[in-house]
């Protein structure tokens, strides 16, 4: 189910933080009491279905309870192409599980893993910038979570 308040979320367990992309989704989990949040390799896309499966795979795999999407709006809030495709992603995934899953948006994500990463390869920086997207898109959402 597609929650649009973060009071509904769970505010216990282990949370699913993605980061959406036409050809790969970033991908990090906390840990049950939130204190910490962990990249994991991204789930390069070649199906939705595929990448579906893939997220099932991570919520049975880590006892996930919830799932937050970062969600890229316009700098004036307006949906883009992309925010289309990302909620329909949503959609699909919402219709194979239970979960809660959450929007957080999630501008300059891309830009902010991209300064953590400035000493790290151009090799690297391709293989890891989406789940350390996915990290600062799930810590935010922690932060919001932790003022609930």
């Amino acid at each position: 189910m597609i929650l649009s308040d973060y009071k509904d979320f769970p505010h216990t367990g282990r949370i699913l933080g993605l980061d959406w992309g036409l050809r790969r989704c970033g991908v990090a989990v906390s840990d049950e009491k939130r204190d910490f949040v962990f990249v994991r390799d991204q789930i390069n896309i070649k199906e939705q279905a595929e990448l579906i499966s893939g997220v099932l795979d991570l919520v049975q795999d880590d006892k996930i309870v919830g799932i937050v999407i970062g969600l890229p709006l316009h700098a004036d809030g307006t949906d883009s192409d992309t925010t289309k495709m990302v909620r329909q992603f949503a959609d699909d995934l919402s219709k194979k599980t239970d979960l809660p899953i959450i929007f957080i948006e999630e501008n300059l994500t891309s830009a902010m893993a991209e300064q953590e990463m400035t000493k790290k390869s151009r090799v690297k920086i391709k293989t890891e910038l989406d789940s350390l997207s996915a990290k600062i898109i799930l810590e935010n959402a922690i932060s919001v979570l932790k003022r609930i």
